[in-house]
C-alpha cells in the first residue's frame, strides 16, 4: 500500500518485464485492471513511463487508486485471513518502428495483504 486517503487507497503494483532484445523498448502507456472474485474494483492507464532497458528485466510501478467503497463490499473475500485475492491485468503498449503502437497483455494473480491496527500505529 502506498498511500491513503479521504477517497481510496493507492496501492503501487510492481510488475516486472523482461525486454529480450538488444534495444530499449520505448513504452507509450500502460493500462491495467485490478480484479476481486472475478469483478473489477479499479482500472486506468499510465502514460509515458519510459522505456523496457535493452536485455534486461525492468521493472514498472503503477499506481492503483481502489476506492473505500469497493474495499467495503470485499468484506467477504476478506474473511480470516484478512488478506484479498486479486488478478491484475496490465496491457504495454509499446512504440515499434516498423509496425507502430503494438499492446502486450501481462497479468498476475496474488493476494494482497491487509494492514492490521498495529501496522497502523
Amino acid at each position: 500500500m502506498k498511500n491513503f486517503s479521504r477517497e481510496g487507497v493507492e496501492l503501487n503494483a510492481k510488475v516486472s518485464v523482461n525486454n529480450p532484445y538488444g534495444h530499449p523498448l520505448p513504452i507509450c502507456e500502460v493500462s491495467y485492471e485490478l480484479k476481486s472474485a472475478g469483478r473489477a474494483i479499479a482500472s486506468g492507464n499510465m502514460p509515458d513511463p519510459g522505456s523496457l532497458k535493452a536485455s534486461d528485466t525492468t521493472m514498472l510501478e503503477v499506481p492503483v487508486k481502489v476506492p473505500y467503497s469497493i474495499l467495503v463490499s470485499l468484506a467477504r473475500d476478506i474473511g480470516a485471513d484478512w488478506d484479498i485475492d486479486y488478478e491484475l491485468e496490465v496491457g504495454l503498449t509499446i512504440d515499434l518502428l516498423i509496425i507502430g503502437d503494438l499492446k502486450i497483455p501481462l497479468s498476475t494473480k496474488g493476494e494482497i495483504k491487509l494492514p492490521t491496527l498495529s501496522d497502523l500505529f
